[in-house]
């Protein structure tokens, strides 16, 4: 059975104070931010179930599930970083320090890197920020967390990257960028005779935790709210067109 995933937004992070931080090359958590940790740590409540933790490499998710999942940590549970969930932007804030500079700042903290491309942080290819390459790293996400044995596994990323992995663009323009707040968590399960896209879909208990009573939306309606938010972001800088 395909496990259940619960996304996590990281904390506030140094960029998140003011767009003229966005100049700044994968920043850390502010000290509120750190708090915003600690108190999603105290109120998280599936530390016990949960059996993999996972998170982009920026250095602002990597802090968040460190600080975050204290519980799942002290347990030995296994964490890896996951270069397909970066953020989606190659503005500096939204590119990654080098492999060799993460193992070097994270060497003493029970991350696994193994999975984090030695490229990663080149935003070209692959890693490009346009939405093409954008939706095929979450594919391959989600694919990948699809065919995993855990039951349970966070999955720390970014507030625009969560609406491609989610494919569901509801309220992006609510926050700079996306409709997550900071260490916003909602649960999904693996939607049942997919046609290959590995698609996600919230539960009814995660809806009603964040108090969400809308109807869900149509397919139609979806691909509208995704042509209007990946527009905006575009003009914006978080993002640019797919390349014809």
């Amino acid at each position: 059975m395909a496990p259940v995933i619960h996304l996590v937004r990281h904390a506030q992070a140094v960029h998140n104070l003011t767009i003229a931080n966005h100049g700044m090359h994968d920043p850390a958590l502010t000290p509120f931010g750190e708090q915003q940790c600690r108190e999603l740590n105290d109120r998280f409540p599936y530390h016990d179930s949960v059996d993999l933790l996972v998170s982009s490499p920026l250095r602002r998710t990597i802090q968040t599930t460190l600080l975050s999942f204290t519980p799942e940590l002290a347990r030995g549970i296994k964490y890896f970083a996951l270069s397909e969930i970066q953020e989606t932007s190659d503005l500096p804030c939204d590119t990654g320090s080098n492999l060799f500079t993460l193992k070097q700042e994270f060497k003493d903290q029970p991350v696994d890197l193994s999975l984090v491309s030695e490229d990663w942080d080149s935003k070209k290819g692959k890693w490009a920020a346009e939405q093409n390459a954008i939706e095929a790293r979450c594919l391959e996400a989600r694919k990948w967390l699809k065919l995993r044995n855990e039951s349970e596994i966070v999955v720390v990323s970014h507030g625009g990257l969560l609406h491609y992995l989610t494919e569901d663009w509801t309220a992006s323009e609510k926050f700079q960028g996306t409709g997550w707040e900071n260490t916003e968590f909602r649960s999904f399960r693996f939607v049942d005779g997919d046609d290959g896209t590995a698609s996600i879909e919230e539960t009814e208990e995660s809806r009603n935790r964040r108090h969400d009573k809308s109807k869900p939306l149509t397919k139609e309606e979806k691909t509208q709210l995704r042509e209007t938010a990946t527009k905006n972001w575009e003009a914006q800088g978080y993002e640019k067109a797919s390349k014809v």
